[in-house]
């Protein structure tokens, strides 16, 4: 148990490092924002309690705001992704019973978790950048900057996917 809670801590120390260091200094042309510091609560458990789900998600977007000075806008459309997280993996398990799993491209496939990543990524960039304009006067430059920036966010966390889902390999 706790060496699951400090791998968990672990992702999210380096996951808001990378975002403020790195990907906060990308602006591609102004259209292409990456935010990979939603994959943390994307790596949570599929079964992991509602309150647990939202308290993340408040506590990781208030921690971009506080670090991206943004005025509560990550912390809003991080909790809005949380809150839809599990009404998502509903749709894309069904009704039957959820492993009590991590989401994982080995044990869910990867038409199943491109889905999941595309539209969580999407919830979250729309709530996101059309809360930074607040409003629809430039409605088509924002949908671009959500297509856009939803793409390559989503290609990073795959790459994040595929980089701490190798099996583990059993020396001889």
């Amino acid at each position: 148990m706790l060496n699951e809670i400090l791998k968990y801590f672990g992702y999210l120390i380096a996951l808001v490092f990378v975002q403020v260091s790195v990907f906060n200094n990308i602006n591609f042309g102004g259209y292409i924002n990456p935010y990979i510091y939603i994959f943390f609560i994307m790596l949570l458990p599929l079964q992991v309690p509602g309150w647990l789900l939202l308290l993340s998600g408040f506590g990781i977007g208030m921690v971009i705001d506080l670090f991206s000075d943004s005025q509560g806008i990550h912390t809003s459309a991080t909790l809005i992704m949380a809150f839809a997280r599990p009404g998502l993996i509903t749709l894309l398990h069904g009704r039957s019973e959820l492993p009590e799993a991590i989401p994982m491209i080995s044990n869910r496939g990867i038409q199943w978790m491109a889905t999941y990543i595309l539209s969580l990524v999407l919830i979250h960039h729309a709530v996101l950048f059309f809360l930074e304009i607040f409003g629809f006067v430039e409605f088509f430059q924002t949908l671009a900057r959500i297509l856009l920036s939803t793409l390559i966010s989503s290609m990073v966390i795959i790459l994040g996917y595929s980089l701490i889902d190798r099996p583990v390999r059993q020396h001889h």
